[in-house]
């Protein structure tokens, strides 16, 4: 009977999945930006990314140190359940998105934005905005999306493109990306199913899934974020 329960669960959510992406140029746009300026700009007991990029560079006096403590920071953050399901309870999604992962989507994308503005990037300008939401797709997504025709810019290039942006980009990425976390309801639900019938276990790996998901979030915006300025310490 568990099993059975488990796996109606699990089938509900991949239907509910599909109907979302299905609709998802629709709906992307819902919310997200209220979700982009509470994880880049920060809320009560949630600092924004440049209060945290600020903060590493004074620990570390240098910028590819501080990028570093960024990640180790946020690796570790994606690893408190409790932490990130909270972030999750009061970030409004444009879909119905469980906590943690709305949550673990906030972590990754202050993050990035943190990395950014140490590396010289205005976080208040659209397209930087824009760039570290897609760094939430990871490398491989991005490069799938754009043969598919779905995504036009990878990060880098939206924030190395001369003059505006197309009108439609924002509502590109959102919609990539709420697909994505869409799609990891899915998937972790089938990889955490067994796991979570043991307590202590299906914690510790729903938890080492968040963390290298966010350690290879932390990676990509490394790279696509070079280096433009130095950043003032005060």
């Amino acid at each position: 009977m568990g099993v059975k329960r488990t796996l109606s669960r699990w089938g509900t959510n991949w239907v509910a999945g599909n109907v979302v992406r299905n609709n998802m140029p629709q709906i992307a746009t819902r919310g997200a930006d209220q979700f982009v300026s509470k994880a880049i700009d920060g809320i009560s007991g949630f600092p924004g990314a440049r209060d945290v990029a600020r903060k590493a560079l004074q620990r570390t006096h240098d910028v590819d140190d501080a990028v570093t403590a960024v990640i180790e920071q946020h690796v570790r953050l994606a690893g408190l359940q409790g932490f990130v399901t909270n972030l999750g309870g009061v970030v409004t999604m444009p879909v119905a998105i469980p906590a943690n992962l709305a949550g673990i989507a906030m972590v990754q994308l202050r993050m990035s934005a943190a990395i950014a503005h140490l590396r010289g990037y205005d976080v208040a300008d659209p397209r930087v905005r824009s760039a570290a939401v897609t760094t939430l797709l990871g490398e491989r997504n991005v490069t799938q999306a754009r043969r598919q025709g779905s995504l036009s810019y990878t990060p880098h290039r939206l924030i190395t493109s001369g003059g505006e942006i197309p009108a439609h980009t924002a509502d590109q990425v959102s919609a990539a990306v709420i697909s994505d976390l869409v799609g990891r309801v899915t998937g972790k639900y089938a990889t955490l199913s067994i796991a979570r019938r043991v307590p202590v276990l299906g914690g510790a790996v729903s938890a080492g899934v968040d963390a290298l998901s966010t350690q290879s979030v932390g990676r990509y915006a490394d790279r696509e974020f070079p280096p433009r300025l130095m950043v003032e310490q005060a």
